[in-house]
């Protein structure tokens, strides 16, 4: 019979801090012996449950412990300095085992998210998503220029979803960018710490930095919450340090809602999958505001843009383009023009007369683009998102939007 989830947790950390241990007593066999059955309980927690969104954590953390294995292993005589003070608590201990691993990518400072400078992100620049931007802006931009004029209050929970690649991030930076403030801008996943049981802490900690920056200066923050649903998504096959983070995170969202009418903290979260989020969850979100795919009016300003630097032909047309890539995003269209660069980019570099220039000689430029180039593209290139998705986020909106 299978350990439930919550009790391969507990197991992994019980081996966990018994490696610490050993490892600070200089007990290199059992240390690396509690570090392989930490490792081994994560993989089967993986494979168990391989839907959790703990998952990449877990696996992050079963390669520290390897790696960790590896040094004890590469020692002479298992002469190494330990890891850890063994004086130290056990949190401590875990810590600084954190901070004796090679390559670590993530920054324990949360603070560091915070962007002392504006995003360098225009309204001008986010093409299309009107609807969107209103509602941001009523949200947002309003309040905080007029308080006096929302004797209700505003809404401070902001949901942007829609498929990948449609300007989430940029709306929220835009929106930033707009305000004399700070913006805070943090990837779900980074919140739920590879080491078990720091994931309610780090969301905590996050909303704290909010609350100073805000009470400091009196300045709005924006709080940017990238793949929110890796933090909120639904209670199936989840385990314990997910439930402590949920809880978490909703404690503090409430304490944003409820606060007084002046408080100038928003939270944005952005998904791709609204689905598989909880619904108390989403009754914090006061506005759901779907991003949707670029219309035609919107590709086209979009191919104008991205093709605007690069060399044209006199009957290149951005609207006979645009027409043709109907069902692509916005990233998708800057990647078709990528593509398109390169194709004759590549086909320079492979011509016959092709040299690199010398002695001041002039380089020799690509041929023009021209519409049979994009023609080519398309049909390599298909969009990102499937006509089935689509039809998901439109069955979802009808259920749950609030722009």
């Amino acid at each position: 019979m299978s350990m439930a989830p919550q009790e391969l947790e507990k197991s992994a950390s019980k081996y966990a801090a018994a490696a610490i241990r050993a490892d600070s007593q200089g007990a290199v066999g059992m240390a690396i012996s509690d570090y392989q059955n930490a490792s081994d309980t994560l993989l089967k927690l993986i494979q168990l449950y391989p839907t959790s969104s703990l998952n990449k954590i877990y696996k992050t953390s079963s390669q520290k412990y390897q790696e960790r294995i590896q040094a004890l292993r590469n020692t002479d005589g298992g002469n190494i300095a330990p890891a850890v003070d063994p004086n130290a608590s056990p949190e401590e201990q875990t810590k600084a085992l954190a901070r004796a691993q090679p390559n670590k990518d993530e920054g324990g400072n949360l603070e560091d998210l915070v962007m002392k400078e504006k995003p360098d992100v225009k309204w001008s620049e986010v093409i299309g998503l009107d609807d969107a931007k209103s509602a941001l802006r009523e949200s947002i931009l309003y309040p905080s220029k007029r308080p006096d004029l929302f004797p209700l209050g505003w809404p401070r929970g902001m949901l942007l979803y829609g498929p990948p690649g449609t300007g989430k991030t940029m709306l929220a930076a835009a929106t930033a960018n707009e305000l004399d403030g700070y913006f805070i801008n943090v990837d779900a996943a980074s919140m739920m710490s590879k080491w078990l049981g720091e994931a309610e802490k780090n969301v905590s900690k996050l909303f704290k930095i909010a609350r100073k920056y805000n009470k400091r200066e009196g300045k709005p923050v924006i709080l940017f919450i990238d793949e929110v649903d890796s933090l909120l998504g639904d209670r199936n096959s989840e385990v314990g340090g997910e439930i402590r983070a949920k809880n978490q995170f909703l404690s503090e969202l409430d304490g944003v809602n409820g606060k007084g009418k002046d408080t100038m903290i928003y939270v944005i979260g952005a998904t791709n999958k609204p689905w598989s989020l909880d619904e108390p969850f989403l009754r914090r979100f006061q506005k759901r505001i779907y991003v949707a795919l670029p219309n035609q009016d919107a590709r086209e300003k979009l191919f104008t843009q991205y093709t605007a630097p690069l060399k044209k032909s006199s009957i290149f047309n951005s609207v006979s383009i645009a027409k043709q890539f109907d069902g692509y995003s916005a990233s998708d269209i800057k990647d078709v023009c990528q593509g398109a660069q390169l194709l004759v980019v590549n086909e320079l570099f492979h011509s016959p007369t092709y040299h690199e220039p010398v002695n001041g000689e002039v380089p020799q430029a690509t041929r023009a683009l021209t519409m049979a180039d994009f023609k080519d593209i398309k049909a390599r290139r298909k969009p990102s998102v499937s006509i089935e998705n689509i039809r998901a986020y439109h069955k979802w909106s009808e259920s749950f939007g609030a722009l």
